[in-house]
């Protein structure tokens, strides 16, 4: 009797720790996602006076700079901290948008946009190894694939909520719009320095073995020592996974309007998807525990491979249907992987490994914009989408030796000592 009350004190007693570090981090995760800009900012470039050529310029710098920015700002996360580097970045995004509602010259554009992905890459990465060191610390990891699908969830439908609302205040003026986005980010840093502990790499709070015997190794290091092949493989996957999903969402919206779709429909569709792709990660923790990250992944890029199949067949209300039903099966996966990466790599060097994995996403997104753009202008909209299906089915068929071979994605040593436990 004794034991079984020890056990549901201890039981509550995470649970507990889990609401206390999860409540802020909603509220974060609502204020950081009010970008009221994200989907009218095209319209915004084009009436600044920019060319199509000189938009897609912005957007392919946008990924770049924030994929090469991955590796250095990981590794100062871990040294300063994970929440300062949060706020560093938010705070540095909050005045880019400013500055793109204040000045029109295209070059200093350029210099917003690159300083838009630094600030996107300080922001990669910290956050979800912030995250996830504090429920470490609070022994409630068992918990985070159910607290980060509803961080997703939250964050998706707030976007798709602040594309809406965008559209609204764009009717007052741009400076409502793109003000109002950095106000939000502002609030979204105070929540955290106000209610958020900060967590720095070298605390180490989920290495209860060989912490002493590597403690002074780099980044570099750490990743060898836990890059089995299996999660390497999952690394490539997840990016061509992501590399399909991104570029998918956003081109859909050309595609369905070659396809007949007026502007007021597409506008609703896409608002749709989010929505969609915000409710599905609810469902992660329940496909995590029943089928597992082995078989959603390939579900997942088959998913995809039968949406952009569908796509090609010409017919709008196809293209939105298999949109609406689709989209939001890799967000599933996304978490669960998010979970799997959290587990293979040690706490003091997490935002390092972290982005370095956010580096090859972003990598790997920015060159599938380049292809699937390449292929819709050769082949035609329509016809690009389906043959853009071969980038899901590799990845597939690359994942296929980790499924059947049954491989391990994580090592001992680095799994949180209360998993191990358990």
């Amino acid at each position: 009797m004794t034991g079984t009350t020890e056990a549901l004190g201890g039981s509550a007693a995470v649970d507990d720790a889990a609401r206390s570090v999860t409540r802020p981090f909603y509220v974060y995760a609502v204020l950081a996602n009010s970008l009221f800009m994200r989907g009218v900012f095209v319209i915004f470039l084009y009436q600044r006076g920019f060319s199509a050529g000189q938009v897609a310029l912005l957007q392919t710098l946008l990924y770049l700079v924030s994929g090469l920015a991955e590796l250095p700002t990981g590794v100062i996360a871990d040294r300063i901290g994970r929440r300062a580097s949060i706020v560093i970045g938010q705070v540095l995004i909050a005045g880019c948008l400013l500055g793109q509602v204040t000045f029109s010259n295209y070059w200093v554009f350029l210099a917003l946009f690159i300083g838009q992905g630094v600030g996107m890459a300080c922001v990669s990465g910290s956050d979800t190894a912030l995250l996830y060191d504090l429920l470490v610390r609070g022994g409630a990891t068992a918990s985070y694939v159910k607290i980060k699908s509803r961080f997703t969830m939250l964050g998706t439908v707030t976007s798709g909520v602040a594309i809406v609302l965008g559209g609204q205040l764009q009717q007052i003026s741009w400076g409502v719009v793109y003000v109002g986005s950095a106000a939000c980010l502002v609030l979204a840093v105070v929540v955290l320095m106000s209610r958020v502990p900060e967590i720095r790499g070298a605390d180490a709070v989920d290495e209860q073995e060989g912490a002493e015997g590597h403690g002074d190794a780099t980044a570099w290091r750490a990743m060898l020592r836990v890059a089995t092949p299996a999660l390497v493989t999952l690394v490539v996957v997840s990016g061509l996974m992501h590399a399909t999903l991104t570029p998918y969402i956003i081109f859909t919206q050309k595609t369905l309007s070659d396809q007949g779709a007026g502007t007021a429909l597409v506008s609703v569709v896409i608002s749709a998807g989010f929505f969609a792709g915000g409710l599905t990660p609810l469902l992660s923790d329940r496909a995590d525990r029943r089928i597992g990250y082995r078989v959603i992944v390939p579900m997942s890029l088959l998913t995809l491979a039968v949406a952009l199949g569908l796509s090609g067949l010409g017919l709008v209300w196809v293209t939105i249907a298999a949109f609406l039903v689709l989209v939001g099966i890799p967000e599933i996966t996304a978490v669960i992987v998010d979970n799997v990466f959290n587990e293979a790599v040690p706490s003091r060097h997490r935002a390092s490994l972290l982005s370095m994995i956010a580096f090859v996403e972003s990598a790997l997104i920015g060159i599938g914009y380049l292809v699937l753009g390449a292929l819709m202008d050769g082949l035609g909209s329509s016809v690009g989408m389906a043959t853009y299906a071969a980038v899901p089915l590799l990845a597939c068929l690359l994942w296929l030796p980790v499924l059947f071979r049954g491989a391990r994605v994580t090592t001992e040593m680095e799994k949180p000592a209360d998993q191990k436990a358990s």
